[in-house]
């Protein structure tokens, strides 16, 4: 987003952390609120745009949201959006994106009060290797042709009972939802949304072998000193990585493995 709406998606975040850090909001069912806000104006292309339209007074535009959302979504859910839409937006669509982007982040304050954002973390990246290892999977949770309920239920029976109902929420609207994205870019999005929420970044690590306890705080600690942020790292195991690690932290790599260095010398004694 650029210059009015980043600004607008600011004030929202804000406002959604007063929110949510009052006991009677809900952080959950306001998820589900904004999600099916999202949801609506993504449809709606002509009412995004009477919304968002700068020559209207912002004031207009927040009384029209308050009366078509005030009986379907809670009151705070219903001032939030109207806040939203008293704001200008560079774009229409950034208002849906912004939307959807608060409504993860109320499933992983839901998370976070709950001691479980640690392993919603770990559970979306987890859910990412599984998809881009097998290529069933993946083509079944991104065919165009099925159903939103469709997908939902083949979630559901894989991660029902078995991963946290924040994680489940968020891979299901993504997968039923995309939005034109795809479903890798998601959940890199995700994984990011996550990490924010305790000012922290998230470092790919992949190995030979899994990492001892020891390995892994020593490896954060020495990152979050690289990088001057609190470091979460998002482990995977490759047995072609001969030894060492490979730290993938957003576009940069940290290669220090004995595979990569062997090519490395290979390329060099080539030319």
């Amino acid at each position: 987003m650029h210059g009015a709406s980043r600004e607008a998606l600011a004030a929202a975040r804000e406002r959604l952390d007063a929110l949510t850090d009052s006991t009677s909001a809900d952080a959950a069912t306001l998820a589900g609120e904004l999600a099916a806000v999202t949801a609506l104006l993504h449809r709606e292309v002509s009412l995004r745009r009477v919304l968002t339209d700068p020559a209207q007074a912002g004031e207009a535009k927040a009384e029209l949201a308050q009366r078509l959302l005030g009986t379907q979504v809670s009151g705070p859910a219903a001032d939030l959006v109207a806040g939203m839409v008293r704001s200008r937006w560079s774009q229409s669509r950034d208002l849906v994106d912004a939307l959807e982007e608060l409504a993860n982040t109320a499933d992983l304050t839901a998370a976070q009060k709950a001691g479980r954002l640690d392993d919603v973390e770990d559970e979306l990246f987890r859910f990412g290797r599984i998809v881009s290892s097998n290529t069933e999977l993946r083509a079944a949770l991104t065919n165009r042709s099925a159903s939103a309920s469709a997908k939902g239920e083949l979630l559901r029976s894989l991660l029902g009972n078995r991963a946290d109902a924040s994680t489940e929420r968020l891979v299901t609207r993504l997968v039923t939802a995309p939005r034109g994205r795809s479903l890798e870019t998601g959940l890199e999005s995700l994984s990011k949304l996550a990490a924010d929420r305790r000012d922290r970044m998230v470092a790919v690590v992949t190995s030979a072998v899994p990492l001892s306890d020891t390995q892994k705080q020593r490896l954060g600690a020495a990152l979050a000193k690289v990088y001057g942020r609190p470091m979460h790292l998002n482990l995977d195991v490759d047995p072609e990585v001969v030894g060492g690690v490979r730290v993938q932290v957003g576009d940069e790599v940290i290669n220090g493995s004995i595979a990569d260095r062997l090519e490395e010398a290979g390329r060099r004694m080539a030319s």
